[in-house]
């Protein structure tokens, strides 16, 4: 059982006890992680650790996922996501954080800065869903989504997922075999359902600087058609490309992505390299 290296936090934010995990000396600015459809806190923790040498870091599960409740009635939908960053942000007194978001977190994070009229620092977007009404279906298909889960419920092993991801570190295949089962079966399917009912270009459009928006060269999520609609319908916020990474951009290739993101948030006016 892998444990977090961080601070357990039990927060009541829009309605659900939230599980938070904080890394950090409670010194430094306040950093946000949103994790992804099938991820919880701890599977960001690498993640969080490397900020927390400047920032407080806080990572929540999501709704329906690790140590946070799940919702009643199916309340999946972006602005439901987006209430719950609302709420912890409010809940924990943090000042205008910086977003880091993946995947479903990058959507949500999207979603709360136009919610909040940029109520934050600079944010992150990391390989965003771009699937919604008349646009392409996202990749991994609902049906795949329940064989994984119903595969983490029987136990899914290491050398398993080690087939689907053979390039990512022991210890993150360990923590995936080990949170995946946390995730609520009716909150990934309703949210994969929901990738394809919303869009997320209405979002994108009314972003404004400081953003940045991180995608894999391999990505079949953000792929480079994608990315240059993105730069069409928002050419204000910058788009960066990690070699050698698909959609999992920070499992796959850590360096490469770390470099990114650091040198973004780490600038002296937060500004691209690109």
């Amino acid at each position: 059982m892998i444990e977090p290296q961080g601070s357990v936090l039990r927060v009541v934010a829009n309605g659900l006890e939230h599980r938070v995990l904080s890394y950090g000396d409670n010194t430094g600015p306040a950093a946000l992680i949103l994790p992804g459809i099938t991820s919880t806190a701890l599977t960001a923790e690498f993640m969080a650790l490397a900020l927390a040498e400047r920032f407080q870091v806080y990572v929540p599960d999501l709704r329906g996922r690790g140590g946070t409740d799940r919702a009643s009635d199916g309340h999946y939908l972006l602005d439901d996501y987006a209430e719950d960053v609302t709420g912890l942000i409010r809940t924990l007194d943090l000042r205008r954080p910086v977003i880091v978001g993946h995947s479903l977190g990058a959507r949500i994070a999207a979603a709360y800065s136009v919610r909040s009229s940029g109520a934050h620092e600079q944010l992150v977007l990391v390989d965003p869903p771009l699937s919604g009404p008349r646009r392409a279906a996202y990749p991994t298909t609902r049906a795949d989504f329940d064989a994984q889960l119903q595969d983490a419920y029987r136990g899914t092993t290491v050398e398993e997922l080690r087939k689907w991801y053979p390039r990512w570190p022991e210890r993150e295949l360990q923590i995936r075999a080990q949170e995946l089962p946390t995730c609520d079966r009716e909150a990934v399917l309703t949210t994969h359902d929901n990738f394809h009912r919303e869009d997320f270009f209405p979002y994108w459009r009314r972003l404004r600087q400081p953003a940045l928006l991180i995608r894999g060269a391999r990505s079949p999520v953000v792929t480079d058609a994608g990315a240059e609609q993105l730069r069409a319908a928002n050419p204000g916020i910058p788009i960066v490309t990690v070699a050698d990474a698909g959609h999992m951009v920070p499992w796959d290739n850590w360096p490469g992505f770390r470099t990114q993101l650091l040198n973004y948030l780490f600038a002296p006016t937060g500004a691209s390299s690109v």
